[in-house]
């Protein structure tokens, strides 16, 4: 009976660390849910920083179509997923934007709260924010815990993304009178 047991005990624990190694050969974009998850939290992420006064100023010449499709599509592709980021460099994309350190801590706050509101687990929100912690030095210009700080005039934003879709203008005219 005894011997059962230990066989019993030992099976499970097998079991579980194959299902646990297995979980870990999955990539993080395929942990989090994939493409259609990421655009989720990153349109979650998009409302809540609009609506947070510590740091929606730095959004407010900011294309918002244009910063989802690109927030997505690099987190898309730092977690392994089939995307590739096309966008601008962190440090030229955030070039006067006087971003502080402040400000950079309260978009990560943001995010994880967007992260939280899908459930993400802990291990995978930790390994996201791993990843995304490097570009910390890229973005932050101004060594200040303030927050709410404007944009300085001489920050030039991103132009809004061409459309795709070719017949996006169509029927539309180019004359100018």
């Amino acid at each position: 009976m005894r011997k059962s047991r230990v066989v019993t005990v030992a099976l499970c624990l097998s079991a579980f660390l194959l299902a646990n190694a297995l979980a870990q050969k999955k990539s993080l974009y395929e942990r989090l849910g994939g493409k259609d998850a990421i655009k989720a939290v990153v349109d979650e992420l998009a409302t809540i920083a609009i609506a947070d006064n510590r740091i929606n100023k730095k959004f407010a010449r900011s294309n918002p179509e244009r910063l989802k499709f690109e927030l997505a599509e690099q987190i898309c592709a730092a977690t392994g997923g089939p995307c590739k980021y096309t966008g601008r460099d962190m440090k030229a994309a955030h070039k006067n934007m006087g971003v502080t350190e402040g400000e950079f801590n309260a978009l990560v706050e943001d995010l994880v709260k967007a992260l939280d509101k899908f459930n993400v687990g802990a291990a995978e929100k930790n390994e996201l924010l791993g990843i995304l912690a490097p570009m910390k030095s890229q973005i932050v210009e101004v060594k200040s815990q303030a927050t709410g700080t404007p944009l300085p005039p001489n920050f030039k934003p991103a132009p809004p993304l061409k459309p795709t879709n070719p017949m996006a203008n169509a029927g539309k005219s180019d004359n100018k009178k």
